[in-house]
């Protein structure tokens, strides 16, 4: 992030070139297969559809244990990254099973703690733009794979080398000991990883989609990069002394990460959403205290936060897994430090029914129309949730250390996306315990 940065002139530049582009007719350029639209409604729980994207645009990785993810990928000049119709297929199921239509970033909030600036990275400073070439380095035992990426400022277009897709190992999957001795089921998991880096004047961010062969879905952002020499000015209520002594006081500021989820479980968009809420109430006597769980079809657009044991799930219209329980998928937010200057960054998600306009969380770039909302907050606005969009928000404080320099370390903020009776058992459960469904022996 810049302040009294020369670059910060630029950062205008694309706000104005962004701005008149949705003007004209909403999204700018996209190089990619097509722009996901809703899946259609089925009669009945469907195999997920074929990728509808060219080889180039095409997905597709088969992990230890047997699970084959597939998506499709594109690139939107404001939000950078977006992967559509991503499914899951674990060992034992006779089709792929469709998880999202589309999943993409919604907005990179940035306001900083003495009030002199505040930036909205996608649609306000040239994150799009700002791909980086990516060495093979970046990319270990992997693919990059080139994108074409319009700029911002004179909407001309150029290939970059900048998507890596490659597998990591990311340690136990399981571990289970038997009764025998030295008898012991594990695994070693390696995931599906999809990134690219993009460039904000100092910072660098890398936006990351994690794939596991258990069915969970890892979404982070991690920034990177530099401090801007341009906040070396702020007070000691303000900033962090970097340099020696009580020198170089980098401004403290936030960075508010949005997530847009279009789900379509089982290929079918019009699911529900549900909230569990537990109370857990102390027993007089000193006995083990109790908890009661609660849940809660949403079935209006909210403002969600979390608070005690909440949590959500997106649940499948007409899904089942094979104990005839429906598919969902959990969301699981990671740690936050949530912003109160703003009212759409108040609360830790939102659950909107979908219009193709909204498409940022913040400043949305989108026409539609002249008395409609730009932020996310004014889109909850008590409508019935028949096709749901999912926004995360995972907010980060940063209050710049020595450490931060340079260059400075990747700090990640992010989130889960848990399956919960996607399968009627562990996607990798070994052979041996294949049987103990319900209640082990």
């Amino acid at each position: 992030m810049l302040v009294k940065n020369p670059f910060h002139g630029a950062r205008r530049k694309a706000a104005v070139a962004l701005a008149v582009s949705a003007l004209l007719g909403g999204a700018t350029a996209a190089a990619g297969p097509s722009t996901a639209a809703p899946a259609p409604r089925a009669a009945k729980a469907p195999a997920a559809p074929a990728p509808t994207c060219s080889e180039a645009y095409r997905i597709e990785q088969t992990l230890t244990g047997g699970t084959t993810w597939r998506m499709c990928w594109r690139y939107e000049s404001e939000a950078g990254l977006v992967l559509d119709n991503v499914s899951y297929q674990p060992k034992g199921e006779p089709a792929p099973i469709h998880v999202l239509t589309s999943a993409k970033l919604g907005q990179i909030h940035v306001p900083y703690d003495d009030g002199k600036a505040e930036y909205d990275d996608l649609t306000g400073a040239g994150f799009g733009s700002g791909l980086q070439q990516m060495a093979a380095a970046e990319c270990p035992g992997g693919t990059i794979k080139t994108v074409k990426v319009t700029n911002a400022w004179d909407q001309t277009q150029t290939e970059v080398k900048g998507l890596c897709t490659t597998t990591r190992a990311r340690g136990h999957a399981y571990r289970l000991a038997g009764d025998n001795p030295g008898q012991v089921w594990q695994e070693q998991g390696k995931d599906l990883l999809v990134y690219t880096v993009n460039k904000v004047g100092w910072y660098e961010y890398i936006t990351e989609w994690r794939f596991q062969a258990d069915g969970m879905i890892n979404a982070n952002v991690g920034a990177t990069g530099s401090l801007s020499p341009g906040d070396y000015d702020a007070g000691d209520d303000r900033g962090w002394p970097i340099g020696k002594g009580a020198k170089a006081y980098a401004t403290s500021h936030s960075h508010n990460v949005f997530w847009r989820l279009n789900f379509a479980l089982d290929g079918n968009p019009n699911g529900t959403v549900e909230q569990y809420d537990s109370v857990t109430t102390p027993s007089p006597d000193g006995s083990t205290p109790k908890t009661a769980t609660t849940r809660t079809r949403i079935t209006k657009e909210l403002a969600g936060d979390i608070e005690g044991m909440r949590w959500w799930r997106m649940v499948s219209a007409e899904g089942k897994n094979k104990d005839g329980h429906p598919r969902s998928y959990e969301i699981v937010p990671g740690a936050t430090a949530k912003y109160p200057g703003r009212s759409y960054t108040q609360h830790d998600v939102y659950f909107t029914e979908y219009k193709a306009c909204e498409q940022f969380a913040t400043h949305n770039l989108r026409n539609c129309g002249p008395t409609a909302a730009k932020h996310v907050d004014g889109w909850v606005n008590g409508e019935t949730l028949k096709h749901p969009i999912a926004w995360v928000n995972i907010g980060f404080h940063h209050v710049a250390r020595d450490e931060d320099q340079q260059p400075m370390p990747v700090h990640w903020q992010g989130f889960q996306l848990s399956p919960r009776d996607v399968t009627a058992m562990n996607p990798l459960t070994p052979p041996a315990l294949a049987g103990q469904n319900g209640r082990p022996n």
